[in-house]
């Protein structure tokens, strides 16, 4: 059973059903929902090697974006860092709600796996035994159905049901708030530089990153907690053209706003990420603040190691993934945190208010153009490790 059907429960699917597992995907929403909700676009090159590997790339290979640079702007200044040149490895962009597209599509439509879209209720039961079950309302005749397993897959997210039956005393949850929020903004505009932009201002962060021809994410530091409407469109592409205004670079091409939504900055990582049979992946184990575009690379990495773990599991009697998901997973999460943190510094303590912080913030970024070892270790976290 895997509950909710995001990149993580898509691709563990896929993984099953390849092998011949029987399994059902639950998901609270509808399909379309699901295919058009809004939500991260990068994705690291070993973690499309690994979709490739499985083949379930076909449709990002051929409409994704590779990206082999991106650019800081900071004191009116632009700065372009060459990932790609400093590692010969580049990232993807390619909008989370394309590759959910994808997924669903090779899960339900090709591999003829089990999906039950807009289900209530759901309410897993007996995680500590070797049978488990989860029982569901269906959303069609309105009966409660009661399916017997042999592991859950909590893949639902931050605010899943599957968060909120871990056992009292055994999960330790570790979280971390940056005190900021971020204006999430989708725009019906070209984007207005050819890499992803990242602006350090006294008036706090701001970022560009191209989703299509004709779309464009942006981001806006701002209160926590801030009201989404009381950012109107002449206030919000003021301060964009402000904070990421440079002396040789024209200004933002300017449109329609499509999405305005206020993400309060914070971390959590839920320590292990296997209680009995519940076998947790993605957000519904670890949030990864948008800082560093690592959460949807982390939920793809757990899916992998959790689908191949089943697999060996189901098909030969091999528990040595299973034995070591958590642990493994665990490894990647927190270097990913890390990173997280550090270039939160960087996005955000030039606007902090406080002198020590900004001028801390801006040596670290200067040392990325000075210093050839910080640009290669900047490279190799901002590009993600390798799959292994």
């Amino acid at each position: 059973m895997i509950v909710g059907a995001g990149p993580a429960g898509l691709a563990l699917g896929n993984i099953l059903r390849a092998a011949s597992v029987d399994c059902l995907v639950l998901e609270a929403e509808t399909r379309s929902f699901v295919e058009q909700r809004p939500r991260a676009g990068v994705i690291e090159e070993w973690a499309v090697r690994e979709l490739r590997r499985r083949g379930l790339a076909d449709g990002l290979l051929e409409r994704a974006q590779p990206h082999s640079e991106c650019e800081f702007r900071f004191d009116r200044q632009r700065y372009r860092f060459p990932y790609a040149e400093l590692t010969g490895h580049h990232h993807y962009v390619y909008p989370q709600p394309l590759l959910v597209t994808d997924l669903v599509r090779e899960y339900a439509d090709v591999r003829g796996g089990q999906i039950r879209f807009g289900v209530r209720d759901v309410r897993p039961h007996d995680l500590d035994s070797d049978r488990p079950s989860v029982s569901y309302t269906d959303p069609d005749t309105g009966e409660r159905r009661l399916v017997r397993c042999d592991f859950v897959a909590g893949c639902d997210g931050a605010r899943g049901v599957t968060r909120t039956v871990l056992p009292p005393g055994r999960a330790r949850i570790a979280r971390h708030d940056y005190g900021v929020g971020w204006l999430a903004l989708l725009a019906e505009a070209p984007p207005s530089s050819d890499c992803v932009v990242f602006g350090v201002h006294p008036r706090g962060f701001a970022g560009h990153m191209a989703r299509s021809p004709e779309v464009t994410r942006y981001y806006l530091q701002c209160p926590p907690g801030d009201d989404p409407e009381d950012w109107p469109h002449d206030r919000v592409w003021a301060e964009l053209q402000e904070r990421l205004a440079v002396a040789d670079r024209p200004r933002l091409t300017e449109g329609r706003l499509l999405e305005k939504r206020v993400l309060d900055m914070h971390d959590y990582v839920v320590e292990p990420m296997v209680f009995g049979r519940l076998l947790l992946a993605g957000d519904a184990a670890h949030l990864t603040a948008p800082i560093a575009a690592k959460g949807m690379n982390l939920a793809l990495h757990d899916a992998f190691l959790l689908g191949d773990a089943l697999v060996a599991y189901l098909t030969e009697g091999d528990t040595r993934g299973l034995d070591g998901y958590s642990a493994a997973c665990l490894a990647r999460v927190w270097d990913y945190q890390e990173f997280s943190q550090w270039l939160s510094e960087v996005f955000h303590g030039t606007s902090s208010g406080d002198a020590y912080r900004a001028g801390t913030s801006l040596a670290r970024l200067r040392r990325l153009f000075t210093s050839a070892a910080a640009a290669a270790a900047f490279a190799e976290q901002y590009l993600g490790k390798p799959s292994g």
